[in-house]
């Protein structure tokens, strides 16, 4: 593992193709969720967007999307293809960490993005994540399952997200999560979390 997973780290993997994470199209938990009408309407946040085919895919489904990451490769690419079809969303090129919208959202999808980070900060990402969404809002994540420590990507174990994400903050569903898998042989435990009524600092 690289000492500092910053943004040269991830330029680099652009420029070598080595983006095992890039589906190629949205998840098809997006696909799910959208299908079902379980996120609420109006604003989504793309966090780590990557690519972006999710932000691509809510911005068709007529939601104001706003997609953050900090690798220029990664936006370009995005922005061209919402360009040639005709689509539009608010693209961002900043750390998720220092970031601070005007506003808060709706909707956040989390998919690649947690598990890029080092555990270590993941408490102060998960602050973010609860400062960004309104209270009442939906935070569609996917959380990535490899079983091993190492990473990236690391392991988003299902126990150690519930106390990541904590019950005064966010409310769990009763449902079992969806389980995605992913074309790099993995696979990702989507849940949808709805931010509590109480203020966040």
């Amino acid at each position: 593992m690289p000492q500092t997973l910053d943004a040269n780290f991830w330029q680099q993997r652009y420029d070598s193709g080595h983006t095992g994470w890039d589906r190629g199209g949205a998840s098809p938990a997006l696909e799910q969720w959208l299908t079902a009408g379980a996120l609420p309407s109006g604003s989504a946040l793309v966090p780590g967007c990557g690519r972006g085919y999710e932000v691509e895919r809510l911005a068709a489904a007529g939601y104001l999307v706003t997609a953050v990451d900090y690798v220029p490769a990664a936006l370009d690419a995005l922005a061209t293809r919402l360009q040639a079809r005709g689509l539009t969303a608010n693209l961002v090129l900043a750390d998720v960490l220092d970031w601070s919208p005007t506003s808060q959202f709706d909707v956040i999808y989390e998919q690649t993005c947690l598990c890029a980070i080092e555990p270590r900060r993941w408490p102060a990402y998960t602050a973010q994540l609860a400062r960004w969404l309104r209270p009442g809002g939906v935070l569609a994540a996917l959380f990535m399952q490899t079983g091993r420590d190492e990473g990236p990507p690391f392991h988003c174990e299902l126990n150690t997200m519930r106390e990541l994400f904590d019950a005064q903050t966010w409310i769990w569903p009763d449902t079992p999560p969806l389980q995605i898998p992913h074309p790099n042989g993995l696979f990702e435990l989507g849940v949808m979390l709805k931010r509590s009524e109480q203020a966040v600092p």
